[in-house]
């Protein structure tokens, strides 16, 4: 499937040493000429971490996509009956906005752009990193695996070992998993061996 002129909502939430593994994948997506909105969540937009301070992962968002990111509810609101997407990416989604997903609370641009494209029966495609998708979050991680218009890029566990409970997408089959969701399938496996 060729992705040029389709509109793809980008929402990137904390986890932040995911980001370095997510801008390529942006890019990515802008050389298949697609229309990327991005979208961010309240931490991205105001925590520095030992990963980079925000404005400079905002520039660099910015700077991929050629667009002024998305950093409110009211911004985000138009993605829906006005200027809707063709689908829309969270990654990476952490296990805070995992759990609000799932549970329907609506309380960030990521999630009201979510929200708004599941109610326009489009595609979400979810890409997680949270270290309890195995723990309290698991009712939510299994209760989004079945639900219509959801699909997810390929995951693993990260660090058994260390962090059994933990979960990581593959950001590397972002595209492939937009393409194949944007003809209402999911890629296969979705659950994988996850190497760093």
């Amino acid at each position: 499937m060729n992705l040029a002129g389709k509109r793809i909502g980008f929402g990137l939430s904390g986890s932040h040493h995911m980001h370095k593994k997510v801008f390529p994948q942006l890019e990515k997506l802008m050389e298949e000429k697609a229309e990327v909105i991005p979208i961010i969540s309240h931490t991205v937009k105001n925590t520095d971490t030992k990963h980079g301070k925000a404005s400079e992962h905002i520039g660099r968002i910015e700077s991929i996509t050629g667009r002024k990111v998305i950093s409110t509810i009211p911004e985000a609101e138009p993605l829906g009956p006005k200027n809707p997407l063709d689908c829309m990416v969270i990654a990476p989604m952490t296990g805070n906005s995992l759990s609000k997903l799932a549970n329907a609370l609506t309380d960030s641009p990521i999630l009201m752009a979510a929200k708004s494209t599941i109610r326009n029966q489009r595609p979400v495609v979810l890409g997680i990193s949270t270290n309890d998708a195995l723990g309290l979050n698991g009712v939510n991680l299994m209760r989004l695996m079945v639900t219509k218009h959801i699909y997810f890029i390929p995951y693993g566990q990260d660090d058994p070992y260390s962090k059994p409970n933990s979960l990581v997408a593959d950001m590397t089959l972002l595209e492939e998993t937009v393409k194949a969701a944007l003809n209402q399938q999911q890629i296969q496996p979705v659950i994988i061996p996850y190497s760093s």
